[in-house]
């Protein structure tokens, strides 16, 4: 039987940040030389991004609290908040966002219910709590108390990846399961003041989402639209364990994002895939001949940035088309983390040219720097 990924959704806070805006609150914050300026005004206005969203609801000047903890509306200061208290809003509202995401793709996956779920897989690198939001999820939405809970904390943004691998190999193992799998990442807790380039550029990317999906051996219904999960790979590049790294510090978490790193997976993609094509003859030879973008139609390309998704459809040799998705999705979203491919595969699902039978490749980089791969196919009932 084929272990499919049904019912997926996305949600987002409600606070909407525009990019020009949010340039110019980091340009002009005190501390800054007239270089980090620069930097700052370039790495926004190239970054892609139209639209993000946030949990942090006094980023907007609309919100005026009597104390506030991360942006001064009246001076327009960014504030330091220290790790708790990022921690404890973290708490708060990926829990929101957990829920929400998970009630919506079981509210999407026409037969089956709440009670249908035997596993649950949860993801997010910005935030820690126990009980945690496995615990949430199965209370809030009144799941049996015996669901299975794993929880995948603090990989990055390639995180969503093995969470999907680890639903297909409980439903391998028990054609039964159905595992619903949910990502949440609230990355602009952690943005910060900076005059550090990577910094600099990490704040005009990141942004907060959450993906869900139930994932099962369990037969489509009439008229649903799902992937069936074909085969999963990790790499790790043999340069870049420095350019994209996620750490905890005393103000947060701290996030490095090299300007480099657009060049390593430029170096080391074609690499990358050859272990998901090796069983395909077809495929391996279209990626050696630099025509995979004809073997396969489509592509959810992991957009960490406008650059990364440039260099991936350049060194690939895909068409403008095929890049729609993650350039659409990090335009309105922003990187959002581990859920961004969930976001760019919900894109490509919902598309008026994906049709039964249709190849996927998707793909998603993170710290180390690993890249974590995934063969697809679109199927209809």
């Amino acid at each position: 039987m084929t272990v499919t990924l049904r019912g997926l959704q996305t949600a987002v806070p409600p606070t909407v940040l525009i990019q020009e805006q949010v340039r110019d609150v980091f340009k002009a914050q005190p501390g800054l030389n007239r270089l980090a300026q620069r930097i700052v005004s370039t790495s926004f206005d190239v970054s892609g991004i139209e639209t993000r969203h946030t949990a942090i609801a006094e980023l907007t000047t609309e919100a005026r609290p009597e104390t506030p903890e991360f942006f001064d509306v009246e001076s327009g200061e960014l504030l330091l908040p220290g790790t708790k208290a990022r921690n404890e809003l973290y708490a708060e509202q990926a829990t929101i966002l957990y829920v929400e995401a998970a009630r919506r793709a079981i509210a999407a996956t026409p037969g089956l219910e709440a009670s249908d779920i035997t596993h649950i897989v949860t993801v997010s690198c910005t935030g820690f709590y126990q009980p945690g939001p496995d615990y949430m999820i199965v209370r809030e939405l009144g799941l049996r108390p015996s669901v299975a809970r794993t929880h995948l904390g603090f990989m990055g943004c390639y995180a969503a990846m093995p969470a999907l691998r680890t639903a297909k190999q409980f439903c391998e193992a028990d054609p039964d399961a159905v595992v619903l799998v949910v990502s949440v990442e609230l990355c602009t807790l952690h943005l910060r003041s900076s005059t550090d380039p990577d910094t600099i550029v990490a704040c005009s990317l990141f942004a907060d989402g959450a993906g869900a999906g139930l994932v099962t051996q369990r037969p489509l219904e009439p008229g649903e639209r799902a992937f069936d999960l074909d085969r999963f790979e990790t790499v790790i590049t043999p340069v870049g364990e420095g350019d994209m790294a996620w750490k905890i510090g005393d103000h947060g978490f701290e996030m490095v994002l090299s300007t480099y790193v657009p060049n390593i997976i430029d170096d080391h993609i074609v690499g990358a895939l050859e272990p998901l094509f090796a069983d395909d003859e077809g495929l391996s030879r279209a990626l050696a001949a630099s025509t995979a973008g004809e073997s396969i139609t489509h592509w959810a390309i992991h957009p960490g940035g406008r650059s990364i998704v440039d260099k991936v459809g350049a060194k690939l040799a895909l068409d403008e088309a095929q890049l729609v998705p993650a350039r659409e999705t990090l335009r309105d979203f922003g990187n959002m983390s581990s859920a961004t491919v969930l976001f760019v595969l919900r894109n490509i699902l919902d598309g008026a040219s994906a049709a039964d039978g249709d190849r996927v490749a998707a793909m998603a980089f993170g710290p180390g720097l690993t890249v974590e791969t995934a063969l697809m196919t679109v199927r209809e009932g």
